[in-house]
Order: structure tokens, then sequence, then C-alpha cells
């Protein structure tokens, strides 16, 4: 495991779309390279990315960003994406990404690692179950987005 690198970029948003087309949502990615390499090695970076290799190549990444609990009053790490390319899965790569990050957290005294599982993905909640993680009772996920952020954003709403 590393920290990606600019030349890592495109086999991390290839990654992402093969996560967007497991989900059934392979139309749903608009992110781009320059975009990435911006948000990943821009001036103030504030997103995340590590990397597992398999024989050199990139084969898995997470990518994630700081977040914050007034509960504790400290740091975690928000996981927006866990992905190894399907050839990989199996061999630890998830596991060994996981471990770096939660390492990361202990490091620098962040009280959580947390992440968002798809209702319907068995696998990747029993993977995650099996490291120590449960689902958050009693919380649900909310968003904002598209039409109705901009209505909120000028006051139609």
């Amino acid at each position: 495991m590393r920290p990606a690198v600019v030349d890592d970029v495109p086999a991390v948003l290839g990654l992402i779309r093969e996560l967007a087309e497991f989900q059934h949502e392979p139309s749903a990615v608009a992110a781009t390279e320059e975009g990435m390499r911006a948000s990943f090695f821009g001036a103030h970076p504030a997103v995340h990315c590590s990397v597992a290799e398999e024989n050199g190549a990139v084969v898995g990444s997470a990518v994630w960003y700081l977040s914050y609990s007034t509960w504790t009053g400290t740091h975690g790490i928000y996981l927006e994406d866990l992905v190894v390319t399907a050839a990989a899965r199996g061999q630890g790569h998830g596991r060994a990404l996981l471990r770096e990050l939660a390492r990361t957290c202990a490091e620098r005294g962040y009280a959580r690692l947390e992440f968002a599982v798809l209702n319907w993905n068995e696998a990747a909640a029993g993977f995650y179950r099996s490291l120590g993680a449960a689902p958050i009772a009693d919380w649900a996920r909310w968003r904002v987005s598209g039409a109705e952020l901009a209505a909120l954003g000028d006051g139609r709403f």
C-alpha cells in the first residue's frame, strides 16, 4: 500500500468506473482525470488516495478525506470509495488498504473510520463485519444534490 501519485490517476478513475458498473450506475461517474488530479494533488488537497499494487499495476484504491466528530472532539477518516478490481479480489488488498487507514487513524489520534455500504451488497457488508465494522443503528445517510441543491442555495426552498 502506498499513497497515490499523479500517474495513478487514470488507474484510480478506471477502478471508480468499475465500481459504478458493479453498482449498476455506469453513467453516474462524471469525474475526470483532470478533476481528480486537482482534488488529490492541487494547491490545497482535501481528498486523499491510497493504492494497492500487484506486479507493478494498481489493483485497488481507497479514496478518503477527513471528517470531524463534535461528540469526540476529533477528526476521523471518511472512506468515500474502496475498490479492488474483480481479478484481484480475495487476495488481501482491500484489507491492507483498510488496515493502512486504521493505522493512520491510530497514529493521528482520530476517533473513527467511517464509510457507507449499499444495503444490497452483502459481500461488502460481510467483508467489513469481518474487520470489526458494524452499521450505525438508527442513522440513514441523506443527500441534497442537483437541482434541489441549487434551489436550496439560491433560496427557492
